[in-house]
Order: structure tokens, then sequence, then C-alpha cells
């Protein structure tokens, strides 16, 4: 009987060790997943940085065009004003040219 219960006991450290040879493995294999997800975390986040300063930078040119294109459009406006007033004006001066020459061929 004693033979036997020795032989129980020497395939605890046995099991023991495979226990610990099988969470070594699965450590490693963790570490070994881990470490290249590491990495290409890190490279990812450099590349959203470089992406969100394009954007930036993408974001001020879009605001600078726009202030340009309201410029342009005020410019368009105050221009197409002025050409209507010129306009006006001048039907009035061509009025004013033709009552005149009326005028002046009735008094000869």
């Amino acid at each position: 009987m004693f033979q036997h219960s020795s032989w129980k006991l020497s395939w605890v450290p046995i099991a023991a060790s495979g226990l610990v040879l099988l969470l070594l493995l699965l450590g490693v294999s963790v570490l070994a997943a881990y470490l290249p997800a590491a990495r290409q975390i890190t490279r990812l986040e450099t590349e959203l940085r470089q992406v969100y300063a394009h954007e930036a930078e993408l974001q001020t040119e879009l605001d600078y065009q726009q202030r340009r294109h309201t410029v342009r459009d005020q410019q368009i406006a105050a221009l197409t004003a002025e050409r209507a007033a010129l306009s006006r004006r001048l039907e009035e001066l061509e009025r004013t040219l033709a009552a005149t020459q009326r005028s002046g061929r009735g008094r000869r």
C-alpha cells in the first residue's frame, strides 16, 4: 500500500510541472500576439495623428477659400449693382439727349 501512495505522490510534481509548462506556453503565446499588436497600435496612432494634422490643414485651406469666395461674391454683387446703376443713368442720359435733340429740331 505504501508503494501505491508513493506512486500517487510521484505524479503530483509531474502534473504540476505540466501545468506550469502549459501556463508558460500560454503566456508566451499571449506575449507573441501582444507585441505585434502593440506595435501596430503605435503605428496606427501615429498615422491617426498625421491624418488629423492633414485634416486641420485642409480645414484651414477650406476656410480661406470660403472667405475668398464670400469676398468675390460681395464684389460681384457690388459690381452688378454698379452696372445696373450705370445702365439706368445711361438710359436717363439717352432720354435727355433725345428730348434735347427733339426740342432743338423744333426750334429751327
